[in-house]
Protein backbone atom coordinates (compact mmCIF):
# COMPACT_ATOMS: atom_id res chain seq x y z
CA UNK A 1 0.00 0.00 0.00
CA UNK A 2 2.96 2.48 0.72
CA UNK A 3 4.16 1.82 -2.94
CA UNK A 4 1.23 2.56 -4.34
CA UNK A 5 0.39 6.02 -2.29
CA UNK A 6 4.11 6.85 -3.11
CA UNK A 7 4.02 6.03 -6.96
CA UNK A 8 0.83 8.34 -6.92
CA UNK A 9 2.23 11.20 -5.38
CA UNK A 10 5.16 10.69 -7.99
CA UNK A 11 2.49 10.36 -10.88
CA UNK A 12 0.54 13.67 -9.39
CA UNK A 13 3.56 15.73 -9.31
CA UNK A 14 4.88 14.52 -12.54
CA UNK A 15 1.47 15.41 -14.17
CA UNK A 16 1.26 18.88 -12.16
CA UNK A 17 4.61 19.96 -13.14
CA UNK A 18 4.57 19.06 -16.62
CA UNK A 19 1.41 21.61 -17.20
CA UNK A 20 2.88 24.13 -15.21
CA UNK A 21 5.98 23.96 -17.11
CA UNK A 22 3.75 24.42 -20.42
CA UNK A 23 3.68 27.59 -21.87
CA UNK A 24 0.92 30.45 -23.46
CA UNK A 25 0.93 29.37 -26.91
CA UNK A 26 -1.94 31.78 -28.08
CA UNK A 27 -1.04 32.16 -31.80
CA UNK A 28 -4.40 34.31 -33.77
CA UNK A 29 -5.03 33.57 -36.76
CA UNK A 30 -4.50 36.78 -39.23
CA UNK A 31 -6.80 37.97 -41.24
CA UNK A 32 -4.99 38.35 -44.64
CA UNK A 33 -7.94 38.14 -47.20
CA UNK A 34 -10.04 41.06 -45.25
CA UNK A 35 -12.26 42.65 -47.85
CA UNK A 36 -10.12 46.09 -48.57
CA UNK A 37 -12.71 47.17 -51.29
CA UNK A 38 -13.36 50.37 -49.36
CA UNK A 39 -10.07 51.94 -49.57
CA UNK A 40 -9.64 53.76 -52.81
CA UNK A 41 -6.57 55.21 -52.42
CA UNK A 42 -4.50 52.21 -54.43
CA UNK A 43 -1.17 52.64 -52.32
CA UNK A 44 -3.08 53.14 -49.44
CA UNK A 45 -5.01 49.68 -49.96
CA UNK A 46 -2.06 48.15 -51.27
CA UNK A 47 0.26 48.86 -47.84
CA UNK A 48 -2.78 47.72 -45.66
CA UNK A 49 -2.74 44.09 -48.07
CA UNK A 50 1.03 44.29 -47.02
CA UNK A 51 0.08 44.69 -42.92
CA UNK A 52 -2.19 42.14 -43.14
CA UNK A 53 -0.27 39.68 -45.01
CA UNK A 54 2.95 40.31 -42.52
CA UNK A 55 4.78 41.29 -45.65
CA UNK A 56 7.87 43.46 -43.92
CA UNK A 57 9.63 43.62 -46.76
CA UNK A 58 6.41 45.02 -49.04
CA UNK A 59 5.42 47.15 -45.87
CA UNK A 60 8.75 48.80 -45.44
CA UNK A 61 9.02 49.23 -49.54
CA UNK A 62 5.96 51.84 -49.10
CA UNK A 63 7.90 53.96 -47.02
CA UNK A 64 10.07 56.98 -46.86
CA UNK A 65 13.91 56.60 -45.69
CA UNK A 66 13.04 59.44 -42.82
CA UNK A 67 9.21 58.50 -42.16
CA UNK A 68 7.65 59.01 -39.07
CA UNK A 69 5.27 56.80 -36.80
CA UNK A 70 3.11 58.58 -34.37
CA UNK A 71 1.06 56.04 -32.03
CA UNK A 72 -2.00 57.89 -30.39
CA UNK A 73 0.34 60.92 -31.33
CA UNK A 74 3.53 59.84 -29.57
CA UNK A 75 6.55 59.45 -32.05
CA UNK A 76 7.49 55.39 -31.83
CA UNK A 77 10.18 53.23 -33.72
CA UNK A 78 8.96 52.73 -37.19
CA UNK A 79 11.04 49.72 -37.48
CA UNK A 80 10.37 47.65 -34.76
CA UNK A 81 6.44 48.53 -35.46
CA UNK A 82 7.22 47.62 -38.91
CA UNK A 83 8.86 44.04 -37.96
CA UNK A 84 7.17 42.69 -34.85
CA UNK A 85 3.86 44.27 -34.66
CA UNK A 86 2.86 43.23 -38.14
CA UNK A 87 3.36 40.07 -37.27
CA UNK A 88 0.86 40.40 -34.05
CA UNK A 89 -1.28 42.77 -34.78
CA UNK A 90 -4.08 43.26 -38.02
CA UNK A 91 -7.36 44.81 -39.02
CA UNK A 92 -10.27 41.99 -38.46
CA UNK A 93 -12.82 44.79 -40.67
CA UNK A 94 -12.11 48.16 -42.43
CA UNK A 95 -15.07 49.80 -41.19
CA UNK A 96 -14.88 53.52 -42.64
CA UNK A 97 -12.18 55.06 -44.97
CA UNK A 98 -11.67 59.08 -44.96
CA UNK A 99 -9.38 61.99 -46.02
CA UNK A 100 -9.20 60.64 -49.75
CA UNK A 101 -8.60 57.01 -49.06
CA UNK A 102 -5.80 58.09 -46.93
CA UNK A 103 -7.15 56.85 -43.33
CA UNK A 104 -8.36 54.04 -42.26
CA UNK A 105 -10.76 52.95 -39.69
CA UNK A 106 -11.95 49.27 -38.40
CA UNK A 107 -11.66 46.86 -35.82
CA UNK A 108 -7.97 45.75 -34.87
CA UNK A 109 -6.66 43.06 -32.99
CA UNK A 110 -3.26 42.98 -31.16
CA UNK A 111 -1.68 39.56 -29.33
CA UNK A 112 -0.52 41.89 -26.88
CA UNK A 113 -3.02 44.59 -26.59
CA UNK A 114 -6.33 42.36 -27.55
CA UNK A 115 -9.48 44.18 -29.51
CA UNK A 116 -9.87 47.42 -30.24
CA UNK A 117 -10.88 50.22 -32.81
CA UNK A 118 -8.33 51.85 -34.57
CA UNK A 119 -7.27 54.10 -37.49
CA UNK A 120 -4.05 54.23 -39.34
CA UNK A 121 -3.43 57.51 -40.99
CA UNK A 122 -1.22 57.67 -44.22
CA UNK A 123 0.67 60.83 -45.38
CA UNK A 124 2.51 61.05 -48.78
CA UNK A 125 5.57 62.71 -49.98
CA UNK A 126 5.84 64.34 -53.42
CA UNK A 127 7.77 61.07 -54.37
CA UNK A 128 4.25 59.07 -53.37
CA UNK A 129 6.27 57.34 -50.33
CA UNK A 130 4.61 57.01 -46.97
CA UNK A 131 6.12 59.94 -45.16
CA UNK A 132 3.94 59.64 -41.72
CA UNK A 133 1.99 57.11 -40.30
CA UNK A 134 -0.39 57.66 -38.03
CA UNK A 135 -1.68 54.54 -35.88
CA UNK A 136 -3.61 54.38 -32.56
CA UNK A 137 -7.02 54.03 -30.96
CA UNK A 138 -10.38 55.28 -32.53
CA UNK A 139 -13.59 56.33 -30.77
CA UNK A 140 -16.25 56.67 -33.52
Amino acid sequence: MNIFKSLSFILIMTCSLHACGQQNQHHHRKIKNMDTSKIKNTAVKQAVEAFQASDIKKWTSFFAKDALLLDDGKPRNLKEFSTHAITIENFVNIDKVEDDGNSVYGAFHSDEYGDFKAYFKFHFNKEGKISKLEIGQADY
